[in-house]
């Protein structure tokens, strides 16, 4: 039995291996087991003495001495470090980073909570208990509860060819994560006090050996019925189980051999995928005999394929939907097809762009749904736990094309935004307004032309939220960066300078600006564009136009204007640039 459960594991891990090793990485990483190959004792245990050391300052009374040497510590740090890239001298991820290595950001904590009236005994007090919680929160949701998630795409794997990330957050698709959670924890202790008697704790060890594969088939069984479902299920099956393990003892040898690196990339997650076999094994026996509770374990199509039948039955409304749009497909050719299908730059008449917005609608939910309907990977419409259905692109349509006015429009929109947060940020900081910008009006070109060419140049990338977010780094790193050299070749002035702040490339370009336009890049594509473009379809087209001419003529003028007569001064154009330098640039 044992040789043909470790033949069927294999066959899983060959047909999910990355999958499969980044699930058992992770749950190593987390501490959740696996922790011989990765572990975060070492770091637990480093905050644990920093911790301590605060809390042994906090009972001696002498906070206002550690400030003074944190603040030492930090200053020491600015004038020691002269790399231009891992700057840490300005910036708020620098001064992020600083106090975090430091500790200055507990003690500003504890002086903000000093504050409001709070003795030192009672602070050392919070600050243990405070962490303990968090702790415990982290080990509770994450930690103590993902072994269920890692077993769950065990499962699938077994069974399905195509296992989608989205697979990780299944006890949040079903809304179980806290009685998981709860589940789990419940099963921590009744091992913890098995653990004291030594002998028991050994053998209900594998008398408990299937609960986590028993919640993540149902994570709506109770704690108390998962266990004894465990019980009875492993009864007669221990000694089975202990031989079943030992027959692990090679690979774990090679993995001490190797440094752990034999565990991480194939043993881990070899054992895993065997014991989910064997766990279905035990399962079918469990059904065969009808014991007690075992109707609770009904995810029929977890370990089966569901027929293509009942798969086109369940979801017809999807292939429906396919079929019309595959039925009525425009054939969009020449400079209509070319603008919309690469930019999402319409010229089409209003009935042919909502037609084409439609498709590419049920283009998305094709892909989404063929996979399941192919049966190639688990249907969750047919799961005993009905799952949340994935409906963004139902309720934002962030697929559509933009026509040309609209388009300019959301430019001046985005130009006006980037120049409202820059002189906010100005005005909370130093409290003066500062019209900022090479321009004399209103509006930043740099958020405009940035926010536009998201939309037209990452179009392709809006599919995938994880690419759409790396290349609008890149784009907007390159617009920043191109933007700053050039106002310098031609007026020897700098409009902003990140020398100093933490991952900057010469000043121009810096992580904390880049993270804030990646972050803005997603609200723009896949929110703030699909809302204004509803808002803006809503108003008269002969209105929309008249007020983008006229926003384009005094933009246009104001180009002019500052070309010759930029826009400088105290808080603007702070930042000089040597005419010997200029010079080097322009010969």
């Amino acid at each position: 039995m044992g040789s043909n459960l470790k033949n069927k594991g294999r066959h899983t891990l060959k047909k999910h291996y990355f999958l499969l090793v980044v699930v058992c990485l992770f749950a190593a990483f987390l501490g959740s087991e696996f922790s011989s190959s990765i572990s975060l004792t070492k770091m637990q245990n480093n905050i644990e003495i920093k911790e301590s050391n605060l809390i042994s300052a906090l009972k001696n009374d002498n906070i206002e001495e550690i400030k003074k040497q944190e603040e030492q510590k930090i200053e020491k740090i600015k004038k020691e470090n002269h790399n231009n890239i891992l700057g840490r001298s300005n910036g708020v991820l620098s001064g992020f980073i600083n106090s975090f290595t430091t500790g200055s950001f507990l003690i500003t904590i504890i002086q903000a909570i000093q504050v409001l009236g709070a003795n030192i005994q009672f602070l050392a007090i919070l600050l243990v208990i405070l962490s303990l919680f968090i702790i415990f929160l982290l080990w509770f949701f994450l930690t103590n509860t993902y072994v269920v998630i890692s077993r769950r795409i065990f499962l699938e794997s077994r069974t399905y060819e195509k296992i989608s990330k989205s697979r990780f957050l299944f006890l949040s698709k079903v809304n179980k994560w806290f009685k998981a959670a709860f589940s789990m924890f419940i099963l921590y202790i009744y091992k913890f006090l098995w653990n004291l008697t030594i002998i028991g704790g050994i053998i209900k060890r594998y008398s408990y050996y299937l609960v986590p594969y028993i919640i993540a088939e149902n994570p709506d069984i109770k704690a108390s019925t998962a266990i004894k479902l465990s019980r009875d299920m492993m009864y007669n099956h221990k000694w089975e189980c202990f031989k079943l393990e030992l027959s692990f003892i090679g690979w774990h040898i090679l993995g001490i051999l190797t440094f752990g690196l034999t565990n991480i990339f194939y043993t881990n997650p070899y054992k895993v995928a065997t014991f989910s076999e064997y766990f279905t094994y035990l399962r079918n026996i469990a059904l065969k005999n009808k014991i007690p509770n075992i109707n609770l374990l009904n995810d029929k199509y977890l370990y089966e394929k569901a027929s293509i039948n009942l798969l086109q039955k369940e979801y017809k409304d999807i292939i429906k939907s396919n079929n019309e749009i595959i039925k009525d497909k425009m054939n969009l050719t020449g400079i209509k097809g070319f603008l919309i299908k690469n930019f999402g730059i319409s010229i089409l008449n209003k009935k042919e762009k909502e037609i084409y917005d439609k498709q590419e609608v049920a283009e998305y939910k094709k892909h989404h749904y063929q996979n399941i309907i192919a049966a190639e990977a688990y249907p969750i419409r047919l799961s005993p736990l009905k799952e949340e259905q994935d409906q963004r692109v139902e309720h934002t349509n962030y697929l559509k094309s933009y026509t040309i006015v609209n388009i300019i429009m959301m430019f001046f929109i985005f130009s006006f935004i980037g120049w409202i947060w820059e002189v906010s940020l100005h005005l909370i900081k130093d409290g003066v307004f500062v019209n900022r910008g090479a321009l004399h009006g209103p509006w930043l070109p740099i958020y405009g032309y940035g926010g536009i060419l998201i939309l037209i140049f990452l179009n392709r990338f809006r599919k995938n939220v994880a690419l759409e977010f790396g290349t609008t780094l890149v784009l907007c790193g390159l617009v920043e960066y191109f933007t700053s050299y050039f106002l310098e070749i031609n007026h020897g002035l700098k409009w902003w300078d990140y020398s100093g702040y933490f991952l900057n490339l010469n000043g121009r370009i810096c992580a904390e600006g880049l993270l804030v336009f990646g972050l803005g890049g997603l609200a723009i594509v896949y929110l703030l564009a699909p809302v204004l473009d509803n808002l803006l379809n809503k108003l008269n087209h002969k209105f929309l136009l008249s007020i983008v001419s006229i926003l384009l003529i005094i933009f246009i003028t104001d180009q002019v204007y500052s070309n010759k007569h930029p826009n400088t001064g105290k808080g603007i154009t702070s930042y000089s640039v040597s005419s010997t330098w200029i010079n080097k640039l322009t010969i």
